[in-house]
């Protein structure tokens, strides 16, 4: 009976050390601080916005892929957005995955799932690649924010420099024993981008 008792006391134990464990990692990544570091490889209907940029008159009508797109109601954009994570914390920060939402100026343009383990050990830094795919058809079909991509490009060429607000909204999952738990809500990461990220 006694063996029975220890074996008892021993696995409840284990068990909440485990839970305490997690929630040491949990109040570290709610301590961590999240930047957007850069975007690469952004393709709107198949281009490289960087060859847009190059030409001197930056016309997004005149873009067959772009053109192709508004008639299919369907304009792809890809890019790579590198999330910077900083613990600065004396714990390990740990995520297994993690859901999250893009805007642009409070609009919606694209939602996703990261299936990627990210630990990021005590003081330490680490860089996530977030890749973005989305139809960006009901974003740009607004004239008005069309005007203010097209601004926002032709400010990258030389002219007065445009800002606008990024935001990355993220919730990620840790592992609590063997079961996947999601974080209560979203982390919001908000970050003003100048018409100069794009050289």
């Amino acid at each position: 009976m006694n063996k029975l008792l220890s074996i008892c006391l021993l696995a409840v134990t284990l068990w909440s050390c485990g839970i305490n464990k997690q929630t040491q990692q949990i109040k570290a990544l709610e301590k961590c601080t999240y930047k957007i570091a850069s975007a690469d490889q952004i393709t709107i209907a198949g281009t490289d916005v960087k060859s847009i940029l190059e030409k001197e008159n930056i016309n997004l009508g005149s873009l067959p892929g772009l053109a192709l797109g508004f008639l299919r109601k369907d304009i792809p954009m890809r890019a790579k957005l590198n999330l910077e994570i900083t613990n600065p914390t004396g714990d390990l920060a740990s995520i297994n995955e993690f859901e999250y939402k893009i805007l642009i100026n409070q609009a919606e343009i694209a939602t996703g799932f990261v299936n990627q383990q990210v630990m990021v050990k005590p003081g330490q830094t680490t860089i996530v690649p977030v890749d973005i795919n989305a139809n960006v058809f009901p974003f740009l079909s607004n004239s008005k924010v069309m005007d203010e991509v097209a601004r926002f490009f032709k400010a990258s060429q030389g002219g007065a420099e445009q800002k606008g607000i990024v935001t990355l909204k993220i919730k990620p999952s840790f592992m609590v024993g063997n079961s996947l738990v999601k974080y209560p809500g979203f982390i919001t990461i908000d970050k003003e981008v100048s018409s100069k990220i794009l050289l």
